[in-house]
């Protein structure tokens, strides 16, 4: 393989760009080597600036789920163009936007549109601060909701202990505000409840984690949670960046059946470009300015490029449900076909997995929280890596990524894929 112009690339973008990267788990770090720098993609393929192809499993880290350059998407951009780029107004499109989202997911009244994923969960937990008039939240490790300071906290020594700045930059004072626990530990979060008595405004939490890899909630977990916050006065947010419109038209919150008080939204409602948005109960979202104290503006929230793309995904994807089972069906193919890869070389390795998304854990340990997946063998998972992107398919560069398969996958990728899955273990496990 090939990829003289992606080290070029690399070499000089290190000289403008920290790290040469833009957003930090793209330096392949985590795996070694260098990143490929990608030219192109349509459907299920991406291609490098030296001409490679490779069948991926990352989609931009989840929003393209019609596949790559899907065509109700383009034009649908590309007519928006034709009315310029940003008013900085209001527009008719971000309405019927909005109008869209709340008629799918029952648990929001009603939802502001933003840019990104972090800037959505950054401002559900101000207007929950705002709405409950309490400062501290709790989050659990190993779920990332953006680089916001709330967030970037690791856990203190115990139960009742502040969490402690995980990033230079993050004051102690933030860290003061922040509460940690395991995910799937309920009692250590009715410990920090009991502990912290009427100072908690929010829990913030993937209902299924993308960034320890692929985790899903024990069952009652979720439910348990929902319980404390009714109990406490406590806003449940669900982080649905990565899983809203991806494991159902309603999200996670629709296949596990817990409703939350709030969602943060991003990826898949922007079909690609770059947007978020958080929405929830009438009575909290109204809280927000102008019609309440909480402060948020945006000069590109509600972008009609953006909109645009994020309409057509939604309204496709509302309109032909049946995509959810096809893609579903393709990555239990993929899934099962690893497992049975793994049984025929006689390997212990963990997969979780959830409609189309899962994570291959270089463990032979359950994992169901981030200590877990912790105890994967991350040396082997970059050598897996390697051996995958030589022979053409692209994963994400950390073993602490979820996979993401789109609907552009048929079942002959499908079968290619796990026809070089067994190939790689198989060189890796003489």
């Amino acid at each position: 393989m090939q990829l003289k112009n992606s080290k070029e690339l690399f070499s000089k973008a290190k000289h403008f760009i920290p790290g040469g990267v833009n957003s930090p788990v793209r330096a392949f770090k985590a795996v070694g080597g260098d990143p490929v720098f990608i030219k192109s993609a349509k459907g299920a393929f991406l291609y490098d600036e030296d001409g490679n192809e490779y069948i991926e499993l990352i989609n931009s880290w989840g929003p393209m789920f019609l596949g790559h350059a899907h065509e109700i998407i383009e034009e649908a951009v590309a007519k928006a163009i034709g009315s310029s780029l940003s008013f900085g107004a209001p527009t008719r499109r971000e309405v019927e936007m909005a109008e869209l989202i709340t008629s799918i997911v029952p648990s929001i009244d009603k939802v502001r549109m933003v840019n990104s994923g972090t800037e959505a969960t950054m401002s559900a937990v101000r207007l929950a601060r705002g709405y409950t008039g309490k400062d501290k939240i709790i989050k659990f490790e190993g779920c990332y909701h953006g680089h916001g300071d709330s967030f970037l906290i690791a856990a203190g020594s115990g139960a009742a202990t502040m969490g402690v700045p995980d990033s230079p930059g993050v004051t102690e004072g933030t860290a003061r505000d922040t509460l940690t626990a395991p995910f799937n530990d309920l009692e250590t979060v009715k410990q920090l409840a009991s502990a912290n008595r009427d100072e908690i405004a929010a829990i913030i939490i993937e209902p299924v984690a993308g960034n320890m890899g692929c985790v899903l909630p024990d069952a009652g977990f979720l439910e348990g949670l929902r319980t404390l916050c009714d109990d406490e006065n406590i806003v449940l947010i669900f982080d649905e960046v990565m899983t809203g419109f991806r494991l159902a038209p309603g999200g996670a919150q629709q296949v596990l059946g817990v409703t939350p008080d709030m969602t943060t939204l991003g990826k898949i409602i922007g079909g690609g470009m770059p947007v978020g948005a958080y929405g929830g109960k009438k009575e909290i979202m109204d809280f927000v300015s102008p019609e309440g104290p909480v402060y948020q503006a945006g000069t590109l929230s509600g972008n009609p490029v953006a909109m645009a793309a994020g309409f057509a995904i939604l309204d496709h994807l509302h309109k032909n449900q049946q995509i959810y089972q096809e893609a579903d069906a393709v990555s239990t193919r993929i899934v099962e076909g690893i497992r049975k890869n793994l049984q025929a070389l006689g390997l212990n390795y963990t997969i979780n997995h959830i409609g189309s998304m899962f994570s291959l854990f270089f463990t032979d340990e359950k994992v169901r929280d981030f200590e877990s997946a912790r105890m994967s063998d991350t040396y082997l998972f970059a050598d897996y890596f390697k051996k995958m992107l030589e022979k053409g398919i692209y994963l994400a560069p950390s073993q602490f990524e979820a996979l993401f398969i789109s609907h552009a996958i048929t079942d002959d990728i499908a079968d290619r894929i796990i026809e070089v899955n067994f190939q790689v273990l198989s060189s890796m496990h003489k």
